[in-house]
């Protein structure tokens, strides 16, 4: 069990270092200068361990020449000296003077061959050693370098066997002695080289420790300086972001006269220009809505004293002249505009204002459907379209403000009417386990990109010079997509010119619980499709989410043919022709 935990953690470890690469300046400033200075001590001990293994083996190895011409000097002399002539003598002189060169050496290696190839004595003798059985370290090329050349001096670096098997480095030196009447003999003597290791392993050892110990410093040394700099840097982050989630009170420290410090005095002087700005923005855009809702409050009075009026010479207009009494009609049709443009006013003020509290109750959106069908179905008809409702779900209650959902579907099927040529209008109402969703589908003109980008903008037509035969005010989508997004919900358009529009209403089934995905397609199914299948068209995904914290967040998987969505208030997406992708902006 602990193991297995063990083994897990050890798994996130590259994991966790990547995040930390990613996300750290403090920690990728120290891993490089830890990596570049471990490389730069590695080569630098490299270097040194080489310099002075190189110095140590040739102080050594000039020691060794030394000690051994020395000896050969002092046994050649001794050699010459004697008058010895019969072989026991000449063999006691040889062992004579080879014990004096054991003698005069730290290891007591030496060896002396007979050079072969001499016509002399068989008597003569033969050679000794005291290598034992690691006299072959004395290497043939050795003795040949040596018998070819009397008067010089050879030295080979080999591996010196130890009593218990092991070895140790050495040198061997190699020169030649004249035995009278024997003739010329080899002489080897075997130096032990334990010590430069010995010392060698020290400074190696030594430089490994000092350069573990210096990578560590200056990794101490590199983390407290990149601390110093990164902490005003952080600090300067958590200030803008909290600058940017709106408190503008929120100020860098200036503590010292340093660079940071004329950061952190730029970086406040714009930090109250930018509290300059809001706070004029903020308090003309609360003097504009103010204005509205009052003008509109003081508008109301007048109007209803104007639309008495009118409404009394309205109904006495069939006793009046024809051109008087058409006066009459147009001053009540404009009059009812103009009421209806003073209630979406106050409406959108209120939105503007964020005094719209919802009154939920339980709501049956089929029942809701029904009665504003049957509503619009004599306009419909006197505009030679045909409203059908297609309710394969959603009979059940769901808590919504009726009010407020009632007016969305009367902008809808109002704008289906209008836009409709004459043709069929279908309404349809589904659900799934998170949403319950209704869609206006009409086949008239349809809307190009451009207009499909701005049908929730305020104020905003189609084609200006069309004939309006309802008399909108040019607020009802922007009042609608408000609706929606009170409710939690989504409202978004699909188009395409010459096919008609859908429109989508998408309410959570359970309020505070997200919504999922949409129970209906945003493109109709009998939509166009291009070559890959797609629905061709433009889309438009009108969402307005207002938090404390800005997050758009995520409503999840989209209807069959749309896609994920989650945009800040006043953002959108539309999607056109063979499914690539366009950037909108939806200003309600």
């Amino acid at each position: 069990m602990f193991l297995g935990v063990y083994w897990r953690r050890w798994r996130e470890w590259p994991g966790r270092l990547a995040h930390a690469w990613r996300t750290s300046l403090q920690f990728r400033t120290v891993l490089i200068t830890v990596a570049l200075t471990g490389a730069a001590v590695l080569v630098a001990g490299v270097v040194v361990s080489f310099i002075v293994g190189n110095g140590l083996y040739q102080s050594r190895l000039e020691q060794a020449y030394h000690d051994s011409a020395r000896a050969t000097t002092d046994a050649q002399k001794k050699l010459n000296a004697s008058d010895a002539t019969d072989p026991e003598a000449i063999d006691n002189l040889f062992l004579q003077v080879f014990g004096d060169v054991k003698n005069s050496t730290t290891t007591g290696l030496v060896a002396s061959f007979r050079v072969p190839g001499q016509d002399i004595d068989p008597a003569a003798p033969v050679g000794v050693s005291t290598f034992g059985p690691g006299k072959d370290v004395i290497t043939s090329g050795l003795r040949k370098a040596v018998q070819s050349s009397p008067h010089t001096v050879f030295a080979q670096s080999v591996a010196l066997p130890t009593s218990d098997g092991t070895t140790r480095p050495g040198i061997v030196v190699g020169s030649q002695l004249q035995l009278p009447t024997a003739g010329a003999y080899e002489l080897y003597i075997g130096y032990d080289l334990s010590d430069s290791e010995q010392t060698l392993l020290f400074v190696q050892h030594t430089l490994l420790i000092a350069g573990f110990a210096l990578i560590l410093l200056i990794a101490a040394i590199t983390f407290l300086v990149v601390r110093l700099v990164v902490t005003p840097i952080r600090v300067a982050a958590q200030t803008s972001r909290r600058l940017a989630d709106g408190d503008l009170e929120v100020r860098m420290p200036i503590a010292n006269e340093d660079a940071f410090a004329t950061l952190a005095r730029s970086f406040n002087g714009m930090a109250d220009a930018l509290q300059r700005q809001i706070t004029q923005l903020a308090t003309l855009s609360q003097l504009q809505q103010r204005f509205v809702s009052d003008v509109s409050h003081e508008l109301r009075t007048p109007l209803t004293t104007i639309r008495l009026a009118g409404d009394v010479i309205y109904d006495q207009r069939e006793g009046f002249a024809p051109a008087t009494a058409r006066t009459a009609e147009l001053l009540h049709t404009q009059i009812e505009r103009f009421d209806r443009l003073l209630s979406d006013l106050l409406e959108i003020s209120r939105y503007d204002a964020g005094s719209v509290v919802l009154e939920p109750e339980p709501t049956n959106l089929v029942r809701l459907a029904e009665d504003a069908v049957e509503e619009f179905r004599p306009l419909a008809l006197a505009n030679g379209s045909e409203l059908r409702l297609d309710a394969p779900g959603g009979y059940f209650e769901v808590e919504m403000d009726p009010r407020r959902v009632r007016r969305v579907l009367r902008n809808l099927l109002g704008n289906a009417i209008e836009h409709g040529e004459g043709k069929p209008i279908v309404v349809t109402v589904d659900s799934n386990q998170t949403a319950v969703a209704l869609s206006v589908r009409d086949y008239g003109l349809g809307m190009n990109e451009h207009e499909v980008q701005h049908a929730f903008d305020r104020f905003w037509r189609a084609d200006p010079s069309r004939r309006r035969t309802i008399g909108g005010t040019g607020l009802g989508l922007a009042i609608s997509l408000e609706d929606a997004a009170q409710h939690g919900g989504w409202l978004d358009v699909w188009s395409s010119p010459g096919e008609g529009s859908q429109f989508r209403l998408t309410l959570p089934r359970v309020p505070g619980i997200p919504i999922e995905t949409s129970p209906i397609p945003l493109a109709p199914p009998d939509a166009p499709r291009g070559l890959d299948g797609r629905p061709v068209g433009t889309e438009l995904v009108g969402i307005r989410r207002d938090g404390d914290d800005g997050d758009p967040g995520e409503p999840g998987p989209r209807g069959k043919g749309d896609r994920r969505s989650g945009w800040r208030r006043g953002e959108g997406r539309r999607h056109d022709g063979q499914g690539q992708r366009h950037e909108g902006a939806v200003k309600a």
